[in-house]
Formats: C-alpha cells, sequence, structure tokens
C-alpha cells in the first residue's frame, strides 16, 4: 500500500460512494473525519487527497475546514461539491449562497479541457451529473479557471493544473453522473500517479504481515459465526499465525434453521484450525427476555459475546487478543465523529472497543473493507463458496429480526419460516441474485380464517434486497407468483403465522434489517 488515497469527510451521505469508485480504479483508499485528517496525514503516506461533501455551508462561521496543510503539500487534491466550497474558500475565493439550487439530474457544459477529462469529457460536450447543492462558488481563487458549467453553478468544474488542484460542483462517484467514476479514476492514476494495481492479493499479503507483526508469538480468539466476515478472518488469520488462532462458535438460540450444525460441520470438514463449539442459548435468551428496545437488545447480545469469549478464553490457557469481522459500513455506521454533522444510525456488537477486564486486544484486518471485497478476499484465501456466497446474517442473529420481546418460542416460529423461504428462494435459483433475504416476526398478531376455525396469529414480513456495499439497497422485484407460493407455505406449515407481508422499502430511508 505505497500509493494511497486520502478521503477526507465533511458528513456526506454518499462520502463511501467515493471509496468504492477509488477502489474499483484498483487505488487503495481510506475516509478519515476532518477533524481527524491532520493527524492522519502524517502517517498515511497519500498520493493525493479528496474532499467529500457535506450538508454544511463555507458561507457560515465554525463550519469545518480542509487541515491548510493539505494545500502545501504539494499532492493533487480534488473537492466535491462541500469540497469544492471549502478548497475555493481556504485558498483566497468565495463562496455565496446561490439563487439557482440545484438537486438532483443536472447538465454541465465542458468548456475547457483538463486532465481530470481526459479521454472522458471534451470541450463543448453537454453531459450528465447529479447535483445536490444550495450554495455555490462566484469567485475562484487565483490560478484556477473554470472548465465546466451548469444552469445554477457557474463554476461546476475549475481547475489549478499548475498545484493539480481540481473541484467539482457534482458528485462523480454516484451513477446518477454517468461518467463519475471515470473522472475520480482520471484523477488518482492520471493526476495522482497511482498504478491502479491494488489488488484483493495485495491486501492479503499485506494484512497477513500486519497480523504477524501485531500478534507476535501470542494466542488469539475468534468469534466464528459462520457468515463471511467472521470465516475471512479466520482463515486470514490462521494463514497469518497458525495454532496460535482458537475459533468458539457461540450458539446464542437466535441462529438460522440446522445453522450451528452446517457452519460447525462445514469448518472443520475443510480447515484444521482449532475450534470450540459453545452453546450458550439459555444464557442469551434468559438476559433478553423482556427486553424490547433494539440498541438495548444488541448492546446485551455483544456484551455476553465478551463474557463467552473471556471465559473461552480463559479455558484454551489464555489469549492476548480478539479478532472480530467489523466491517467499514459498521465502523460508519456505528461512529459519529465528534464536531461532524453524520449520526449514528445504529450500533453493532462488534464495534466500540472491550471491556477493560479482559486485557485484550482487538485484530480487525477487514476493517477499512466493504462486504463485496471481504467476498472477494475471501475467494483468494480459497475459502470453500459456501462461506463466501452467503447471505449477510447480523451478529444478534434473530433478536433484531424479533421486534418487541424475544421468546424462545418466537425464535422457533421464526426460524421455520426463514427456512422455508431461503428454501424456496433457492428452489426458484433466485439466492446468488440477492444481496440477502431473511424472514421478520412483527410484534404483531391479526385474526384469520383457517378452515373453518378463528386464528389471531402472528404477522410475519418477508424482505429481500439488492445491494453492492450494504449503504445502499433496493427491494427485490419478486414475481407475485414467487410471493404467493412462499406465503402460502409458511402460513400452512409454520404453527402461529397466519398473514405474510412483503416489505419494499429502499435503504435510505429504512435501513437493511428491521432493527
Amino acid at each position: 500500500m505505497n500509493e494511497n488515497i486520502l478521503i477526507i469527510d465533511f458528513g456526506s451521505q454518499v462520502t463511501q460512494l467515493i471509496a468504492r469508485r477509488v477502489r474499483e480504479a484498483g487505488v487503495y483508499c481510506e475516509i478519515v473525519p476532518f477533524n481527524k485528517a491532520d493527524e492522519v496525514l502524517d502517517t498515511f503516506g497519500a498520493a493525493g487527497v479528496i474532499l467529500s461533501g457535506g450538508p454544511a455551508s463555507v458561507t457560515h462561521a465554525d463550519t469545518p475546514r480542509a487541515p491548510e496543510r493539505v494545500f502545501t503539500m504539494g499532492i493533487p487534491v480534488l473537492g466535491i461539491c462541500y469540497g469544492q466550497q471549502t478548497m475555493v474558500s481556504q485558498m483566497g475565493g468565495n463562496v455565496t449562497t446561490s439563487d439557482h439550487q440545484e438537486f438532483g439530474r443536472a447538465f454541465v457544459d465542458v468548456k475547457e479541457s483538463c486532465a481530470l477529462f481526459d479521454g472522458v469529457w471534451n470541450v463543448g460536450d453537454r453531459e450528465q451529473v447529479w447535483m445536490s447543492h444550495g450554495d455555490h462558488v462566484d469567485r475562484l481563487p487565483e490560478g484556477y479557471k473554470v472548465v465546466a458549467t451548469s444552469d445554477g453553478a457557474p463554476y461546476a468544474a475549475i481547475a489549478n493544473e499548475e498545484k493539480r488542484f481540481y473541484a467539482v460542483q457534482f458528485h462523480p462517484e454516484v451513477v446518477h453522473t454517468p461518467h463519475g467514476a471515470q473522472l475520480l479514476g482520471n484523477f488518482v492514476t492520471k493526476i495522482c500517479g497511482c498504478k491502479g494495481d491494488w489488488t484483493m492479493a495485495s491486501f492479503r499479503d499485506t494484512k497477513i504481515k500486519e497480523i504477524r507483526e501485531q500478534v507476535g508469538d501470542k494466542r488469539v480468539i475468534c468469534g466464528l459465526s459462520g457468515g463471511v466476515d467472521s470465516s475471512v478472518v479466520a482463515v486470514l488469520i490462521h494463514e497469518a499465525i497458525g495454532d496460535q488462532l482458537t475459533c468458539v462458535y457461540v450458539d446464542h438460540g437466535l441462529m438460522r434453521q440446522g445453522e450451528s450444525e452446517q457452519v460447525v460441520s462445514l469448518f472443520r470438514e475443510h480447515y484444521n484450525i482449532n475450534l470450540v463449539h459453545r452453546d450458550a442459548s439459555d444464557l442469551f435468551l434468559g438476559a433478553l427476555a423482556g427486553v424490547t428496545d433494539p440498541e438495548v437488545k444488541r448492546k446485551t447480545i455483544g456484551k455476553l459475546f465478551i463474557d463467552v469469549f473471556e471465559e473461552e478464553a480463559k479455558a484454551v490457557g489464555g489469549a492476548d487478543f480478539l479478532a472480530q469481522g467489523t466491517l467499514y459500513p459498521d465502523v460508519i455506521e456505528s461512529v459519529s465523529f465528534i464536531g461532524g454533522p453524520s449520526v449514528t444510525i445504529k450500533s453493532h456488537h462488534n464495534v466500540g472497543g472491550l471491556p477493560e477486564r479482559m486485557n485484550m486486544g482487538l485484530v480487525e484486518p477487514l476493517r477499512e473493507l466493504f462486504k463485496d471485497e471481504v467476498r472477494a478476499l475471501g475467494r483468494e484465501l480459497g475459502l470453500h463458496e459456501d462461506f463466501v456466497g452467503r447471505h449477510p446474517f447480523p451478529g444478534p442473529g434473530l433478536a433484531i429480526r424479533i421486534p418487541g420481546e424475544i421468546t424462545r418460542e418466537k425464535a422457533d416460529i421464526l426460524r421455520k419460516a426463514d427456512a422455508i423461504y431461503l428454501e424456496e428462494i433457492r428452489n426458484a435459483g433466485l439466492y446468488d441474485s440477492i444481496w440477502q433475504a431473511f424472514a421478520v416476526l412483527l410484534p404483531v398478531k391479526t385474526v384469520g380464517v383457517m378452515g373453518d376455525a378463528r386464528t389471531y396469529d402472528h404477522v410475519c414480513a418477508i424482505r429481500a434486497v439488492n445491494s453492492t456495499d450494504g449503504m445502499t439497497a433496493d427491494y427485490y422485484p419478486f414475481p407475485h407468483e414467487f410471493l404467493g407460493r412462499v406465503a402460502t407455505r409458511i402460513i400452512n406449515e409454520v404453527r402461529g403465522i397466519n398473514r405474510v407481508v412483503y416489505d419494499v422499502t429502499s435503504k435510505p430511508p429504512g435501513t437493511i434489517e428491521w432493527e
């Protein structure tokens, strides 16, 4: 990772998409909050910097700014939306509130050539972009030129070729800017000079080296859920340190039907890794009795996971590190930077550190990866497709698919419904076409009629979404015949459910899981 791009985040909801596009160009990058960027610049070795969008206005006092040193380091800088505005303001230009706001699809007219447009846009072209701004630049700093304009942004794209500073008012990272990925590719390869040869093979080699340096001759305990994240972590760490690793599979009583048996057997058949299978269902279900708040559920489960890992660490003679399958979306959704406009959407049980009493360090080699990148790494490691191709399954398991109070009876009902739903998806040949599918047992009962008898039973919601990285998602458009078949089977075969509904909410505004 000698060629890195640092993305400075000003709180945009789509900053993560910038990282996606940069990595798609074969260049490694990381996102850092604006108020942490200065210290990161000391060690990151950035070949270039991208300034993200954000909801603030540079026309107001005390709004976020880039570290001044970004503009004196002699490396290329690209500003996007708010990033353009703070660049202009900090370099001596001016930004004002616009009388012509632009939100959504817009068109820019290419006025001059520049390295950012090379091979993508030509002078005289009119190109579609995605805008989202109420302010605009109205005076350029010295040394800049206008290279594209729009109806609401007379400085829609600007460039200082001598300093290799570029800025756009639109969002090249979103799909609604059709050539945006190519523009970002130009920035990181042609302007920053990155070779674009970052691959999962190079990431694997780097992480193995880092794990060995971090762990040394100490022992590591890894929570194995059977999902792709923890499976990749386990195999990656085992490749790095071998028998110093012990995996612990904790059955908290909230797994899917047959999952514990499948995970344990598959892992023991394919990998020579120390594996402890712990049935802690009574412990978890007992602690969750009467709990209805989703955040309390997550935190209760997280605490109990740590307690169980602590016990198992002692049982294997002590461990100095706990390995977790924390991903970038987990970190992004769980952690809001101080002073920043981002908000915490929901906490994740594996984000936020460890109790001091454990006296253990964290090993989180996937912390900078998105879900599809983890799958690519899994295939690079030679993981069995049963692990790599599995739909995501949350650490809290069925706990966050049972809104309201959790009971063993409800978990059993949901397990059966979920198994039928997934079986029908597989029978239809759709499993690999869907990012994630699952059933939810709602805290609602409705009147029904089965035979000549009145029923008053639970409502089951089924959900299926498509996504690339879990940050955004669209519902899967099942044929009505499929939905009818699933509903009929669940109602006929699962005692306790008399109504089935399909969730057609996208993310945003919803989240993929219900809690």
